[in-house]
């Protein structure tokens, strides 16, 4: 696949103000979260949480540098001195991998990515672990310190009527009444954490239904903004890269996230400042996590869950759910991908 035509004006033309990202490159970043996904779906139900990450984020890199871009990552696996590959500001994309240089033709893109999401889903062998990836032209999303942050996520009904700092009671009368349902029939997905105690109480005395989940609230935000999932919010706090990345997936859904990052020590204040932050009680909504004007998000299941299918097995091939969404053109794709292995003999199953 080449290079031409990836990135381009409106009118068609080069233009670096104002790029967008094509068809073909929401396509090219589809592989790499399937690859990621078969890879690590491999080790399913293993208990080996470490070797689950560590496959999915090697075949994610690999798989990363043949796609044409000229790549940087901006949240990641760690800091250079944490990660062996996909750390925070590693360049990748075939502009790198082919040559080793900084440039040439190829589009210049920041990545967020989480090879997979939910390790203990994947080593457990339970719902909702995905291999996930966002893209942005440069500068479109948050360098995000990989600190905990405040989250409260809804759909598009509800995203005007909600507020970080009200009482939790407010904002679940307010989603409900935007649904035009009752209290009691919202469904609020949380973190089973002992830092949720008071907020679960706060949700159960408000009349609403909470469905606690050990991992995966980047799953569970995606959930929350698409219509039939049986999920009306997400509250509680969680990690920052995550929220980057739902943000990304708000852009694409016209969903919505409301966040505030944790800075509760002079360290993390630094880490924060280090990264450009420099306003510590700032409540961000998605178009500042994820502030680019070409979004593409693209996600497959490792596991069941509730939007996308696992990885499944068969004797002629693999086969995968996965779910690609952009900003422009705006649109979401769900995709079945039957990868068939090598042979006149292969047959295709249904």
């Amino acid at each position: 696949m080449g290079a031409v035509g990836l990135w381009r004006s409106d009118t068609g033309m080069s233009d670096s103000n104002d790029k967008k990202i094509d068809v073909d490159l929401s396509a090219a970043f589809l592989p790499v979260v399937e690859r990621a996904a078969i890879a690590c779906a491999q080790t399913m139900g293993q208990g080996d949480r470490h070797g689950s990450d560590q496959v999915a984020v090697e075949a994610m890199r690999k798989i990363l540098d043949r796609v044409p871009i000229n790549g940087r990552v901006v949240i990641g696996e760690g800091e250079r001195d944490e990660a062996p590959m996909l750390f925070i500001g590693e360049q990748v994309g075939m502009a790198h991998a082919a040559t080793g240089n900084t440039g040439g033709p190829f589009p210049e893109v920041d990545i967020a990515v989480d090879p997979l999401e939910g390790t203990n889903l994947c080593a457990t062998g339970s719902p909702n672990a995905i291999a996930v990836l966002a893209a942005s032209e440069r500068g479109g999303l948050l360098h995000a310190p990989d600190l905990y942050m405040e989250k409260l996520v809804v759909g598009p009904s509800s995203r005007h009527a909600v507020s970080l700092d009200a009482p939790v009671t407010d904002n679940l009368r307010a989603i409900a009444e935007c649904l035009n349902r009752r209290v009691e029939d919202l469904v609020v997905i949380v973190l089973d954490r002992s830092r949720h105690g008071q907020l679960i109480a706060e949700i159960r005395e408000a009349g609403a239904r909470i469905r606690l989940i050990g991992d995966g609230d980047l799953s569970a935000g995606i959930s929350a903004a698409v219509r039939g999932s049986g999920v009306h919010a997400v509250i509680g706090t969680g990690g920052a890269p995550e929220g980057v990345l739902v943000a990304a997936a708000m852009r694409c859904l016209n969903g919505e996230i409301l966040a505030r990052l944790v800075v509760d020590t002079p360290e993390k204040e630094e880490r924060c400042r280090m990264m450009g932050i420099t306003d510590m009680k700032r409540v961000y909504r998605a178009a500042e996590l994820a502030s680019g004007k070409h979004i593409v998000f693209a996600a497959t299941g490792v596991t069941d869950g509730t939007l996308m299918r696992g990885v499944r097995f068969f004797g002629d091939g693999t086969r995968t759910s996965s779910l690609v969404m952009q900003t422009m053109p705006h649109r979401i794709q769900f995709i079945d991908t039957i990868h068939l292995r090598p042979g006149s003999d292969v047959k295709v199953r249904f």
